[in-house]
């Protein structure tokens, strides 16, 4: 009997790892499913996708800031910060400083604290005098959309 119940759970163990990777390819059109129908964190998963060039998605800086922007008109925080960045950049987007200033300034009205550093609204912007607004602002331009788009990745639904 217990030999039976081994064999049992071996082929059900066996079984369940077979359909697990089975269902792989299909998580990728869920997200994308999901970005369709309207769901800002997929959106700006899938963005992530193309930016990235992650899960059989090649790299598409286009469609990366497409998908990241309905995100951020939906009010995502990470994502308004993204497509900040993105203009700031010209990545995907026409490069805009003021578009870009825009949405850093709807991240900051929700307390974004890289946002407000960035306008230069936070105590270190304020205090020093060795601080460069205009590097900071490139640095983070650089940076925060590969940063952003690699934690968009790990949040679960």
């Amino acid at each position: 009997m217990v030999k039976l119940v081994r064999f049992t759970l071996i082929i059900w163990m066996i079984l369940g790892g077979v359909s697990a990777h089975a269902e792989e390819p299909s998580a990728k059109l869920t997200v994308q499913e999901l970005a369709e129908q309207g769901d800002a964190l997929a959106q700006a998963q899938l963005a992530s996708l193309y930016l990235l060039g992650r899960d059989g998605y090649e790299v598409n800086e286009k469609e990366a800031s497409n998908w990241m922007l309905k995100a951020a008109k939906q009010g995502l925080l990470e994502a308004e910060v993204v497509v900040a960045a993105m203009y700031d950049r010209g990545l995907g987007l026409p490069h805009d400083v003021n578009k870009a200033t825009q949405w850093y300034e709807k991240a900051a009205a929700k307390g974004h604290e890289a946002s407000l550093a960035i306008l230069g609204r936070n105590q270190a912007a304020k205090g020093s005098v060795a601080f460069s607004y205009k590097t900071m602002r490139l640095k983070a331009a650089k940076q925060i959309p590969t940063e952003y788009a690699k934690r968009f990745l790990l949040k679960k639904k």
